[in-house]
């Protein structure tokens, strides 16, 4: 196990689905606690249990675009993480419904969330947006990103906020990328709303520190491939802590 920093965050490395780089962040919501209520649900058996819904928002990561305009659903982290959760839960009904549109950015994504998101009645929303976002900059999506927020607390789900996927041309050791201010942004929406963070932009940092390649990760330049979908579910499952 060992230690490195990544923008304002102290990461732990240890591994695997369910385990592994422990953010110290202030303000964030707490994993042994924030989806024991879901959790709880998961683990009801028949026939008392119902049906939980996932919806995850977003661009084209998890709409499931690779080389584009290859879709692959299958190997995309929504489907991978209902195999996981499924695997965790084997007594559960798990609804994951993407509502993913590629090529959109989080201020049209805001603009839709409640009628095509918030619609499905989610006990869990992911929101997934930064890639594309680099093109409206950080005041407009805070914006859009804090209006999605408040709007699923207030519908009484829980959240999930993804820093990005990786990008080839984003230089990940310039703290003043685009790529790399939007993550810490969305770091600060977690800390501020008190959601939970699902870090993909670290454990693709870790992976390069022990001595990987980002292009061992991507599809295309902006598209992770398996492996790269395969560290956004183990980050996703640390919030389902055995």
């Amino acid at each position: 196990m060992r230690s490195i920093l990544v923008g304002a965050h102290l990461l732990v490395s240890a591994g695997g689905f369910g385990g592994g780089d422990e953010a110290i962040a202030e303000g964030v919501a707490d994993r042994a606690t924030y989806l024991s209520e879901v959790a709880s649900l998961l683990e009801v058996k028949w026939p008392k249990n119902r049906t939980i819904n996932v919806v995850c928002h977003g661009h084209s990561v998890p709409a499931g675009y690779f080389k584009t305009p290859v879709v692959d659903t299958f190997n995309a982290y929504p489907h991978l993480w209902h195999r996981e959760l499924k695997r965790r839960y084997p007594h559960a009904v798990i609804n994951v419904i993407v509502t993913s549109m590629g090529g959109e950015r989080s201020d049209r994504g805001a603009e839709r969330f409640e009628d095509e998101a918030l619609s499905h009645n989610p006990d869990i929303v992911t929101i997934d947006y930064a890639l594309n976002d680099r093109g409206l900059g950080l005041e407009i999506t805070k914006k859009a990103w804090t209006e999605m927020i408040q709007a699923a607390k207030a519908k009484g789900a829980k959240v999930i906020l993804l820093t990005p996927t990786g990008d080839t041309r984003a230089n990940l050791e310039d703290p003043n990328d685009p790529l790399l201010q939007h993550a810490e942004q969305i770091r600060q929406l977690a800390r501020e709303h008190e959601v939970a963070l699902a870090d993909s932009l670290a454990a693709i940092q870790n992976y390069i520190e022990e001595d990987g390649e980002l292009e061992d990760l991507m599809s295309q330049v902006n598209h992770p491939n398996r492996k790269g979908h395969d560290l956004v579910v183990a980050e996703l499952m640390k919030w389902f802590p055995d």
